[in-house]
Parts: structure tokens; sequence; C-alpha cells
């Protein structure tokens, strides 16, 4: 599967021309070079490798491995596993052209962290009496039998890390694509927070 890194920039709204208004995540997608080619003779599978953006520091490993496509860094790397190789090689630059107006693709991001968090935030209880000097207001109440079985069960929904997942939304439409600002517009959400790097992929 094909695609590209990009970024979340944030949501808005376009108007067709029949009148009716259409959600839209706005997305800064590319360019990203190719920075490796890797095939199944030197790395077991085939898929290209790419970047993006560009960041002050990098390790002199890291720089080593970019100067074979004549790049000084790169903010974000990213893996698109291919059939057919044959198109690509070191030092191409991938744009929003390879995709096209009307076209579905896959979005993954990572959703925003909230870190640890009650099961009222977590997981939508309802909560406690809120009166009547009860001491339960937010809190966890009852986790499991004493005699059988004993233990908490697996699976109990508790307090924990919530968010900073990776998610995948699928079958999202291109309406709109700027090719001169790198932008793709996205019929409805994708995950993540804006400034947040993204995959857009689609069969190849």
């Amino acid at each position: 599967m094909i695609g590209l890194l990009g970024r979340k920039l944030g949501m808005s709204q376009i108007f067709m021309e029949d009148g009716k208004v259409i959600p839209v995540s706005l997305i800064n997608a590319g360019p990203c070079p190719v920075v490796q080619v890797k095939t199944k003779e030197t790395d077991g599978y085939q898929a290209i490798q790419v970047g993006m953006g560009e960041r002050k520091h990098v390790s002199k490993p890291m720089s080593g491995h970019l100067k074979k496509a004549n790049l000084k860094s790169v903010k974000r790397l990213g893996e698109f596993r291919l059939k057919d190789l044959g198109k690509y090689k070191i030092g191409d630059q991938l744009d929003v052209t390879i995709f096209a107006v009307g076209e579905k693709v896959s979005v993954a991001g990572w959703t925003k962290g909230r870190g640890f968090s009650g099961g009222i935030k977590r997981w939508g209880w309802h909560g406690g009496p809120a009166t009547h000097g009860s001491m339960s207001h937010r809190r966890t109440g009852s986790n499991s039998s004493g005699s059988s079985p004993g233990r908490v069960r697996k699976g109990k929904k508790l307090a924990g890390r919530y968010g900073n997942e990776r998610v995948t939304m699928k079958n999202l439409k291109i309406v709109k694509i700027e090719k001169e600002k790198n932008l793709i517009y996205l019929k409805g959400a994708v995950p993540g927070a804006k400034n947040g790097y993204i995959i857009i992929t689609k069969k190849d």
C-alpha cells in the first residue's frame, strides 16, 4: 500500500455545488522523499521508507542513513510495503499527486494522550450519589466478590492510562486537493491532535 506521511492541521468545512456542507479534516501531506528501498534479499520484505519535515539535531547514524538520499534531516520516518518496487528509487519525491479527488484512503494516527485517568473519564461511568453524605462520588466501588472468585476478573474496567493509542480510520473520501500547498481535504475526522503526524495510505 502506497501513501504519504502527513500532519493534521485541524478541521473545517466545504460548501458543495448543491449547497451541502461537508466537514473536512485539513491535512498537510508530504512532500515525502524516498530514504530507503527495502528488498526481500536485504531486509526480508519489500517496502519503501519515506521521510517528512526537518529537525535541528540529527544523530550521526541517522545522518549517515539520510546521506544516501542527499538529505540533511527528517522529522518523521515511515514505511509502506509494496508488491512492486520498480517505480521507486532513493531520492524520489512523493507528493499529493499520488492521490485523486473522490478516492478513498485509510488514515492512521495516534489519539490524544490523557495520562492516568479515572473510571468516569476513561469508561464513561455515571458516578455515585452526589449528596446525602455519599463518600463515593467518583470512586471505583466494588471490584469483585470476596469468596468466589476471590480476585479481580480479567478485563475489569478500572482507572488507568487513557489515550495515545494508534487508531486507523478507513474509507475516508478525498474531497479536495491543493497541489501547490500540499494539502488534502478528507471528509470526516481523523485521529490525533492538531499538528499531530498521521499516515495516509491507499491500495497500490
